[in-house]
């Protein structure tokens, strides 16, 4: 087995990991035009929930589904409470940002004292050895990577093919006209931050299993590549943020074969700025948040 076919492996896995943030980050975008920088805090302390239960010997698993619904209700009330109040009174969209950006120091901060700073890891055993040619995965990594594809199809599903979906889509291109038609348009909003924030603490906890360690300034790295994979994709297009995933997965891990892994993250944030200055709308240009999915 080469380094880069170890490398390709690792890709698969961080792809998996990204796409599944990456898609709730970009669907919050979409349908509720808010740009939620506290995404990767709430990524990391859906990972801490986990990470208590798991101390205390709970299964990571069941962790994982602790730190989704940690994740969801979280998302939920940080619409209620702080974001929707500022767009009802017609607060910029960098103001909005910046709100985001005040609400994620201000979780890193209440956090730092509960925690700390220093790293930690989950007690979970990686499971045996399973091997594909050249490609060497553990029994967690496969089941990350099959979670991932798992809840891509079902955000497929979701929207294609359900009520829900279709009141997003509308909801997602003009909330007026959606009101109007007699889609309940706060009822949808309310139901997209609690499924993205669920996908944002899964994402949260298995960024983490994925990792050696990782302590409250994860929560900026984890941020950065589902930034990165939503913009290379196309912002506000769950189908683009996928794609983005595979591109960002892969290249981060060849990158850290080739280089050194302590750049992985620096490559993300250089992927995320080419794509801002030669292609801002991203791969899928089709304009209209979630208009991939129509």
């Amino acid at each position: 087995m080469t380094i880069f076919e170890a490398a390709f492996g690792f890709g698969l896995v961080s792809m998996s990991v990204i796409a599944i943030a990456a898609v709730g980050f970009t669907m919050q975008f979409g349908i509720t035009n808010m740009i939620n920088l506290a995404y990767g805090e709430v990524m990391v302390s859906s990972a801490y929930v986990a990470y208590s239960l798991n101390r205390a010997g709970v299964s990571i698993w069941i962790g994982m589904i602790a730190g989704g619904i940690f994740g969801a209700v979280f998302s939920f009330l940080l619409n209620r409470v702080v974001y929707a109040p500022f767009q009802r009174k017609g607060t910029s969209y960098l103001g909005m940002v910046i709100v985001s950006l005040a609400i994620s120091l201000m979780i890193a901060n209440i956090l730092l004292p509960i925690v700390s700073y220093n790293s930690v890891s989950y007690a979970e055993h990686a499971g045996s050895i399973i091997r594909f040619g050249g490609v060497v995965l553990t029994v967690n990594q496969m089941i990350i990577i099959v979670l991932a594809v798992a809840l891509m199809v079902g955000i497929h599903a979701l929207l294609r093919y359900t009520r829900l979906g279709k009141a997003m889509r509308a909801t997602a291109a003009n909330p007026s006209l959606a009101r109007n038609c007699g889609i309940p348009t706060q009822r949808v909003i309310d139901m997209v931050w609690l499924i993205t924030g669920a996908l944002c603490g899964v994402a949260g906890v298995v960024a983490a299993l994925n990792s050696d360690s990782f302590a409250i300034a994860s929560g900026g790295g984890f941020l950065i590549t589902a930034l990165a994979a939503a913009v290379l994709g196309g912002a506000g297009q769950p189908y683009g943020a996928m794609i983005g995933a595979v591109i960002i997965g892969l290249m981060t891990e060849l990158t850290a074969a080739a280089w050194s892994a302590e750049y992985k993250e620096v490559v993300a944030f250089a992927i995320l700025v080419l794509v801002m200055v030669l292609r801002p709308q991203g791969l899928l240009a089709k304009r209209g948040a979630l208009a991939a999915a129509g």
